[in-house]
């Protein structure tokens, strides 16, 4: 009967020991935010690509659990839309009894950190995807070229008189010229072309004595 009963306990023992290697381990884990913003629902948790994916639970204070992790090498990486969390490359033993081995890197390339199991990971930046609105600025204002204009025209208006009493009155009456010329552009384009050209300007054709005379008469 002993040979029967140490049998049986083989049995059983081998049993046991496969069906703890066919669950595998379970991850356990939870998530910190330095800013305490408010922890997003959505935020999914996935090992080895998606081979295997879960969520943290908000109302557990958005820890996560993913079961049935076989030994070996495997990556975990949170998906949240808000921050950004490191990457952990865990290593689960054959043996039950010891613990699982965990390193984070911040991003892809980084130096490697060692962490404790149950993993706690804390958020390294947060997501922007707005630019904030800028508040009142005076020198907004003064860059604006409508403002930057208008500050020219109404220099112009006060200096302009300064500048004219200084002048010979020649210079103040060439000015007064092609202030008027500018006003007409007809005369502007005209006296334009002429520098261009280097004619002179056309005087107007004057009439004989007698011609005049019969106007005269004409009109009386």
């Amino acid at each position: 009967m002993q040979p029967l009963s140490f049998l049986f306990y083989l049995v059983a023992l081998l049993g046991l020991s496969t069906a703890h290697a066919e669950e595998g381990a379970t991850i356990r884990g939870r998530l910190l935010y330095p800013d305490k913003s408010p922890f997003n629902v959505t935020t999914k948790v996935t090992l080895n690509h998606g081979e295997r994916t879960t969520y943290c639970q908000l109302a557990h204070g958005c820890t996560f659990e993913i079961h049935g992790v076989p030994p070996g090498v495997h990556q975990l990486d949170i998906h949240s839309t808000t921050h950004h969390f490191g990457q952990v490359k865990l290593q689960v033993s054959d043996d039950p009894t010891e613990d699982i081995k965990s390193l984070e890197y911040a991003f892809p390339g980084a130096n490697k950190k060692v962490i404790s199991h149950p993993l706690e990971l804390t958020a390294y930046a947060t997501f922007e995807y707005f630019e904030k609105r800028q508040g009142f600025s005076v020198w907004m204002i003064l860059k604006n070229p409508m403002v930057l204009m208008m500050a020219f025209s109404v220099g112009m208006m006060f200096m302009m008189p300064k500048m004219m009493e200084g002048l010979d009155p020649e210079e103040k009456a060439k000015m007064k010229q092609q202030m008027e010329m500018q006003q007409d552009p007809t005369k502007m384009m005209s006296s334009l072309w002429e520098g261009i050209s280097g004619a002179e300007p056309e005087e107007a054709p004057k009439l004989s004595s007698s011609a005049a005379a019969a106007k005269k008469s004409s009109k009386k």
